[in-house]
């Protein structure tokens, strides 16, 4: 008698184990199944090495990224194409109430700290830029370089986004113009990668890209920049000088004195808790935020060393 309570206890307390663990119809767990996930494209390089860590360390689970804009991470979410997107902002009260509706409740994770970065042609003298110049070059009030510096050679400036519905340009209209509409004079590209490399041969250019973006890979103590590209300084006063200005380092964004900063979410929507929960407390544990810290972005729940950096310019 006693041996049969024993044993029925020991199998209750198994059975209790495996169900915060495994899914209700899927046979997904928090360390095995199949899913696919959305992230906006200019989180790209940080979620490709986190997800290299997290294949080796869990074999039995196939995560399957689909690298696009943020407008249509969101959509595939919100149609319950996936249950995990990653992106530069939380979800919106609109798009909460549309969860809520259908009796879905999801939560909005904070991952990191990030940024956008100005980039410009190696040969351009401007390396300085206050807030207020860049808002009045999104919404067409300055036109040229020389508007920005009467002694600049340049002529027209060009602005080029990574895409006509990335986080990047959300982030423009919201926290720097502030709803006022971007100048019809700006373009998109289709990615990252390709504002870099257009920056890198246009002399006029100002690339507005995902500052995960212009780490310089060879570089492990993360303190340089990619060297095809110029990266801008950005001041919050009303006069750029090198004592008032900051690049996107490590420090100055964990500190916040580099001005267009953003946080990055993860957006999730996993009744069951399964594999996408699984992945979330991966990216948010230790080791995933351990990837954030080396990948020159700011980690969302572990302290960091700061190394304060200034250039010469």
């Amino acid at each position: 008698m006693k041996r049969s309570l024993y044993v029925g206890v020991c199998l209750l307390l198994l059975l209790v184990s495996c169900n915060n663990k495994r899914s209700a119809g899927d046979g997904q767990t928090w360390y095995s199944g199949s899913i696919t996930i959305a992230v906006d494209e200019s989180l790209k390089p940080i979620i490709e090495e986190e997800l290299q860590v997290y294949r080796a360390l869990t074999p039995e689970a196939e995560v399957t990224p689909i690298y696009c804009s943020e407008v249509d991470a969101i959509k595939l979410l919100l149609q319950d194409s996936v249950r995990l997107v990653i992106a530069n902002r939380r979800l919106s009260d609109a798009e909460l109430a549309s969860f809520h509706s259908r009796k879905f409740f999801p939560e909005s994770v904070p991952m990191a700290v990030s940024g956008i970065a100005l980039i410009t042609h190696p040969e351009n003298t401007d390396s300085l830029i206050t807030v207020g110049q860049f808002r009045k070059i999104l919404t067409g009030q300055i036109k040229t370089w020389k508007d920005l510096n009467p002694k600049s050679r340049l002529g027209d400036m060009n602005v080029v986004f990574d895409n006509p519905n990335s986080g990047t340009i959300h982030y423009a209209i919201d926290s720097i113009c502030r709803g006022e509409p971007l100048a019809s004079t700006l373009t998109a590209l289709k990615s990252n990668e390709e504002v870099i490399e257009y920056v890198s041969k246009t002399p006029n250019a100002l690339g507005v890209i995902g500052a995960n973006w212009v780490g310089n890979a060879a570089d492990t103590t993360r303190l340089s920049f990619n060297e095809s590209v110029q990266v801008m300084a950005v001041s919050n006063s009303g006069y750029a000088t090198v004592g008032n200005s900051y690049k996107p380092y490590q420090a100055y964004l964990a500190l916040r004195e580099y001005p267009l900063v953003h946080d990055v979410f993860i957006l999730i929507n996993d009744p069951r808790t399964a594999l996408p929960t699984g992945l979330m407390r991966f990216l948010t544990g230790d080791r995933g935020q351990r990837i954030i810290l080396k990948s020159g972005i700011v980690p969302a729940t572990q302290p960091i060393r700061l190394v304060n950096v200034k250039d010469e310019f």
